[in-house]
């Protein structure tokens, strides 16, 4: 399993309207402030628009806020929407178990152990989570 861009910056981005308490934040500034392409933004935001975490707001204090409060987010809702699974094998993506082999692989358990390591891992944590680590750390900037 890797994380790809898009999954990255779409964290990132739903990190930066986290720390703004849900003003309505502009593409430009939170492209500006996280490093990224405001043009990659903007290829993420749909997706994240339309499963409706977003909110938003066309004119002169326009931008996008979080629909829900920071923690009712998990970094695991974001990466799966985004990334589409964080399988770490091919035959774990989706709902049933994609594979002729399972009903005698011999490593199946343990890759759907680690499944579960990097499913309970990645709903454990919340934006509020990051946000607040973020803030306690007191460092300028911060990497996902």
């Amino acid at each position: 399993m890797k994380i790809s861009t898009k999954g990255r910056y779409a964290l990132r981005l739903m990190v930066d309207l986290a720390e703004h308490d849900g003003s309505f934040v502009t593409l430009k500034d939170a492209a500006e402030r996280q490093g990224i392409s405001k043009k990659y933004l903007e290829q993420i935001v749909p997706t994240l628009n339309k499963a409706n975490l977003l909110l938003a707001n066309r004119g002169f204090q326009g931008g996008y806020r979080l629909a829900r409060a920071p923690e009712q987010y998990t970094v695991g809702e974001i990466l799966r929407l985004t990334e589409g699974s964080v399988a770490p094998v091919a035959c774990l993506e989706g709902d049933t178990v994609n594979c002729d082999r399972a009903a005698f692989c011999p490593t199946l358990p343990v890759w759907q152990g680690l499944q579960k390591v990097i499913d309970e891992y990645l709903d454990g944590i919340t934006l509020r989570d990051v946000v607040d680590g973020y803030r306690k750390s007191g460092a300028d900037q911060y990497s996902i």
